[in-house]
């Protein structure tokens, strides 16, 4: 019996039962969608809905770019150098998430955090609490992500350039073409799949980042919920209130829309116009 369809009936009561208390024998009864109903009209579902939705769009826009012109410049790089930009671009992705975890609460903890010492205060303005202050939480994940990711997203771009005929840049050669408009009027297009691929990828870590928010605001949505994300909710739903068929309809309720954007990025019309 899946838990997002049959709940006990005191799961949306003050007192929930505790989960872990295998002296009660639960017993169930046939709901429907009770769940859902109860979980839209949810401020928290709403809230997390909306500040996922936020980082979602954030991350994405700032590493796809970024990424895409750091592995044109490590392209440009000496020979000699570029295994060693390679490896450096893996290394943020390829950290325990137990590391990161002290790494991140290094660089964003307080007012002594590395953030406010290294770039905040030597400009000149106050130091900023980026894990308390409700208007820099959100964006402390974002930076969070996109230091995490932005290296192995260039490293498939930088694949996908170093996969390309060598007669493309030949005939532009030949043309006459710059390097610039040669790489947003030639290469963009050719690895736009592998773009499309990043997207994709970063938009179902979005929905399910936990560790990056875990390691900044323990479990909670920090400050005014401020940092709430949906699978943060889900955790805190199903083992802060024991409420599991709760936090499996807030997890099924994002799956059409996760499977309808994927479905239109990977079956769009034309997609095979691009293919090499």
């Amino acid at each position: 019996m899946p838990l997002c369809w049959g709940i006990k009936s005191s799961f949306h009561s003050n007192t929930p039962i505790d989960p872990f208390n295998f002296d009660v024998d639960p017993v169930y009864k046939f709901v429907g969608i009770e769940n859902y109903k109860y979980v839209l009209s949810d401020l928290n579902y709403r809230k997390s809905l909306n500040n996922t939705i936020k980082f979602t769009i954030a991350s994405v826009s700032i590493i796809i770019p970024f990424g895409f012109i750091l592995a044109h410049l490590i392209r440009c790089a000496n020979v000699r150098l570029r295994p060693v930009f390679t490896f450096c671009l893996l290394l943020p992705g390829l950290t325990p998430p137990a590391v990161l975890a002290v790494l991140f609460l290094l660089f964003f903890h307080g007012d002594q955090g590395m953030l406010n010492n290294l770039i905040v205060k030597p400009f000149g303005f106050e130091p900023i609490n980026w894990t308390k202050d409700p208007q820099f939480i959100l964006f402390a994940l974002v930076l969070q992500s996109v230091w995490r990711w932005t290296g192995f997203i260039a490293f498939f771009v930088l694949c996908g350039m170093d996969a390309l005929p060598k007669g493309y840049s030949e005939a532009a050669r030949v043309e006459g073409v710059g390097q610039w408009r040669f790489l947003f009027f030639v290469t963009l297009p050719l690895v736009r799949h592998i773009l499309i691929f990043a997207c994709i990828f970063l938009l179902v870590d979005a929905f399910s980042m936990f560790s990056g928010a875990y390691s900044l605001l323990g479990g909670s949505g920090g400050t005014d919920n401020a940092g709430l994300l949906l699978v943060t909710h889900v955790y805190h739903t199903a083992f802060g209130k024991g409420n599991f068929a709760d936090a499996a309809a807030i997890s099924l309720s994002v799956a059409p829309v996760l499977m309808l954007l994927i479905f239109v990025a990977v079956f769009r019309p034309g997609k095979r116009d691009l293919m090499i």
